[in-house]
């Protein structure tokens, strides 16, 4: 049976040490779903959506980026990582849906798994607040790990 590996041999919290792993380079790419439904995407123009709070999507977009950045601050025992690549994207999916991506890179002893979740989570959370006056109704969907390359394995969702 596997353990959890923040759990130390007392079952306490704690973070793992990666002090003995090499650098190398990790990228991790995550995605999610977000109902805006028809009202709210009627308004979209090919490329964006305009509202009173500004440009919705370059909006979400920056919000993924930075919720990438603050990971660690957010989630109590990831490791903060300095970020070399963080990409955010937002396209339509159906008439009623965007799809949010992000593609997240560091050179690092750890992953970027959560910040490439982080990262569709808050582009995903800025969508729904950027819209919420249209609309109550938004339904953010399905936020998973797409794939992880580097370090002890990889990943590949089916």
């Amino acid at each position: 049976m596997s353990s959890f590996s923040h759990l130390d041999q007392s079952d306490q919290p704690h973070m793992v040490d990666v002090t003995d792993k090499k650098v190398t380079r990790r990228t991790a790419r995550a995605q999610g779903i977000v109902k805006l439904g028809r009202e709210i995407m009627s308004q979209f123009d090919g490329s964006e959506i305009q509202s009173k709070k500004g440009p919705v999507f370059n909006t979400a977009i920056l919000a993924g980026i930075q919720a990438a950045k603050k990971t660690s601050e957010l989630i109590p025992l990831c490791h903060p990582l300095p970020l070399t690549k963080c990409h955010v994207g937002i396209e339509k999916f159906d008439e009623e849906r965007v799809s949010v991506s992000s593609e997240v890179t560091t050179d690092g002893k750890t992953g970027v798994e959560m910040e490439a979740l982080s990262a569709v989570s808050g582009a995903a959370l800025t969508l729904y607040d950027m819209c919420k006056a249209i609309s109550k109704a938004i339904v953010i969907e399905d936020i998973h790990l797409v794939e992880k390359i580097g370090g002890k394995s990889d990943f590949k969702a089916e």
